[in-house]
């Protein structure tokens, strides 16, 4: 039945690929990709850093920072992504974030299935959104970051737990045209603890966010629950870049 709904609906409403905009036939295997650009998708694999995850190319022994991250001094203990953030997989992150397209997520989700080595990490961990303050909160209508880790969490087919651990409390500027040094500054004690939450230090503590850059989100968001307790604690984001 779920099938032919959907054969139904493309019919009357042909999905459009949010890259090159043209119609996804029904057959494809992404909804909002058509064939040609969701074969554009660079996936992660390892080696990768063990930081930020983003790939080593060629052989690479035991862990290493890449460039990305120097200086980073993480409170986390590893970083994983699924994609670079380019061209088609960038795509899907703005329809999500700047066009409330909260369909795609259905792709998101296909693409942390393909992506073993984030599977194993969120597998039995407690999945912790970023989040977002509460007036960007109201303007988007939803936080970007806890439907991403909705879509790992279906992902893991449901063998973890997705809960909103921390809460904004510093309602900072875009941080998307900052140095490493300024977005540090910034978001300094920009992060608390969400109203009745209770780290435990025997839990697997994962911060989800839809994309890498600098790493000082996420890093803010680790020392947080470093200082409320969190032992074990690892970060994935959707995209590199």
């Amino acid at each position: 039945m779920s099938q032919w709904l959907r054969g139904l609906s493309d019919v009357v409403f042909p999905p459009l690929c949010v890259h090159c905009r043209g119609l996804v036939p029904s057959e494809a295997e992404f909804r909002h990709l058509c064939p040609a650009c969701s074969a554009q998708l660079d996936y992660v694999r390892p080696p990768h850093c063990s930081t930020c995850g983003h790939p080593f190319y060629g052989v690479v022994e035991g862990e290493r920072m890449c460039p990305h991250c120097e200086g980073l001094a993480p409170a986390f203990r590893e970083g994983r992504t699924a994609v670079l953030l380019k061209g088609p997989a960038r795509g899907l992150v703005h329809e999500l974030k700047y066009h409330r397209g909260l369909q795609v997520l259905v792709d998101l989700e296909r693409i942390f299935r393909r992506s073993p080595h984030v599977l194993e990490l969120a597998r039995g961990a407690t999945l912790v959104p970023v989040p977002l303050h509460p007036r960007k909160l109201r303007e988007r209508g939803f936080n970007q970051s806890e439907q991403i880790a909705q879509a790992l969490l279906r992902a893991v087919d449901g063998a973890a737990h997705v809960r909103p651990l921390l809460r904004r409390t510093v309602d900072t500027v875009s941080q998307t045209q900052h140095d490493r040094r300024t977005r540090q500054l910034n978001l300094k004690n920009a992060f608390a603890l969400a109203s009745g939450a209770v780290i435990s230090a025997a839990d697997h503590y994962l911060l989800v966010d839809d994309v890498f850059t600098t790493g000082s989100t996420l890093n803010s968001c680790a020392q947080t629950l470093r200082r409320a307790g969190a032992v074990s604690l690892d970060v994935v984001t959707f995209g590199h870049g």
